[in-house]
């Protein structure tokens, strides 16, 4: 048997400018391997992936497969070299069938003009029958004729790895691929996994979750400011271990907080009813309050009401019916300029699509809630000098990782995106805050920074309504978990009634 490594990495650098990337990072891959890769955001990881998959060239340092050196100037180069890669947000395109999707760019065509792709006919049933084939062979259960927007975030997910596997990739390249999956379908993600590790494939698995590392890898590489700084084995560490490699000091993993003191309600909701895009009910004659200096866990598997419960809350969803109270005044068709400033604060779900503006700095999305108002701005005349020194000093305090505030907020890491959105949210007086999925895709030592500054805010009399798809982070920072399914809030626990046991039976349906 070969000890060659299916994939090396020796020695790749990677600047941009004010920053070092990737500082000669030295990475190895073994046939049927799962390695996980951790690392804080703004490690390195994306940037050392890409250099792999030739979305970036390396400054220096070189490429192997299996042995021999490769030049990757494009993904095309890394498919060549059996290489694949499934990215957190998937490259898919919604109104066309799985078969159609993982086939573009590849396309077989038939008929006399077959030789001639432009013009052939694009032979669906053959890349059909290989969909099939492969979805038998690596328990993948896809359907090549399902529409992809039809389909739940696990399974678009399962056609993204067909699709390099029909490229015939023997390495596949995951980031974060859990970040969107409930905790059922990661479960299902995880022996999809070792079964392609079984049939020789090997898999470099980009996480922030320490249980999920300890759990399916088989090695651990960790990477800090750019630098390899070791490697473990699942065996030989803990989440604490792992945590302090990768963040350079000692993590507090577990939530420190003092028992609740709840004041007067700030939201009262009543019989809300809110409907998804295609005008099926999603939230479903929903009843709860939530008072000062307290925080509501809304818990559930994802899909089930709760990203359109807070679309509705803040604005970004109409209402159909019921009553939404905000500080006993009636706040249910606002829209979400008179959400925000009746003193709520919102982090959102998707942080690309409601979060942040892309193309905009860092320092102009710290204020995207409040340029138009003084010192930002006297009149339709913003102060850009405020701004800036408002950018400067939430970046220092939140701990933004970027070389300038002038940055794109496009260009930073997904746990970077979260702290500027936090910050912008954290940083002025609010009297409710609905947290949805406040950590999706953060690292360990923001997840610290993130669940403490909640904590403050609930300490502080700030209402807090926390939804999240993470069972451990509604049990830890909750003072009551009501819980979600099938659109309808089928119970609401105190803490200490809220045990993982009976919360995983509500998420299941159970009204015991």
């Amino acid at each position: 048997m070969s000890t060659t490594p299916v994939l090396e990495a020796r020695g790749l650098t990677k600047r941009f400018p004010g920053v070092i990337a990737n500082d000669s990072v030295d990475l190895t891959l073994n046939k049927g391997e799962i390695l996980a890769m951790l690392g804080e955001n703004g490690a390195g990881k994306t940037t050392l992936m890409n250099m792999l998959y030739g979305l970036y060239h390396p400054d220096e340092g070189e490429i192997l497969v299996n042995g021999k050196a490769v030049k990757m100037d494009s993904p095309n180069d890394a498919i060549a070299a059996g290489i694949g890669m499934v990215h957190q947000h998937f490259m898919l395109i919604p109104v066309m069938t799985v078969a159609e999707n993982i086939m573009l760019g590849v396309e077989e065509t038939r008929g006399v003009l077959a030789k001639l792709p432009m013009l052939g006919r694009l032979n669906r049933r053959a890349a059909a029958v290989r969909i099939k084939e492969l979805s038998k062979q690596y328990s993948l259960d896809l359907d090549p004729d399902d529409y992809i927007k039809d389909l739940p975030v696990g399974i678009q997910q399962r056609a993204e790895i067909i699709k390099a596997l029909y490229r015939n990739a023997d390495i596949l390249i995951l980031d974060e691929p859990t970040a969107v999956l409930t905790p059922q379908e990661a479960d299902e993600l995880f022996a999809i996994m070792h079964n392609l590790t079984k049939q020789g494939v090997s898999i470099i698995f980009i996480t922030h979750k320490l249980k999920e590392v300890l759990k399916v890898a088989d090695r651990i590489a960790v990477l800090r400011n750019g630098k390899m700084v070791g490697t473990a084995l699942p065996a030989d560490a803990t989440q604490a271990s792992l945590a302090e490699m990768m963040v350079g000091r000692e993590v507090i993993l577990q939530v420190d907080k003092s028992e609740a003191t709840p004041g007067d309600v700030v939201l009262d909701v009543k019989d809300l009813v809110v409907k998804t895009n295609r005008g099926q009910i999603a939230v479903e004659n929903v009843s709860f309050e939530v008072r000062a200096g307290e925080i509501l866990g809304i818990a559930g598997v994802q899909g089930n009401g709760q990203s359109e419960l807070a679309e509705g809350l803040t604005g970004l969803r109409p209402i159909e019916s019921g009553h939404i109270q905000l500080s006993d005044r009636d706040s249910t068709h606002f829209l979400p300029r008179q959400v925000t400033e009746m003193g709520v604060a919102h982090i959102p779900e998707d942080r690309e699509k409601h979060g942040l503006i892309m193309a905009y700095s860092i320092a102009d999305n710290l204020v995207l809630n409040r340029y138009y108002q003084p010192p930002f701005a006297k009149g339709p005349v913003l102060n850009q000098e405020v701004i800036d020194q408002n950018g400067r000093e939430l970046v220092a305090e939140y701990d933004v990782r970027t070389p300038s505030i002038y940055t794109t907020a496009g260009s930073l890491s997904g746990g970077n995106k979260q702290k500027v959105i936090v910050a912008r949210e954290f940083s002025r007086p609010v009297k409710l805050l609905i947290a949805n999925q406040p950590t999706r895709g953060v690292d360990v030592g923001s997840i610290e920074f993130i669940h403490n500054q909640i904590i403050s805010q609930r300490d502080s009399g700030v209402a807090v309504l926390l939804v999240s798809a993470e069972l451990d982070e509604i049990l830890s920072l909750a003072d009551r978990v009501a819980v979600m399914f099938d659109g309808r809030i089928v119970k609401t626990l105190p803490i200490a009634e809220a045990t993982r046991e009976r919360v995983g039976l509500l998420m299941a349906g159970s009204e015991t």
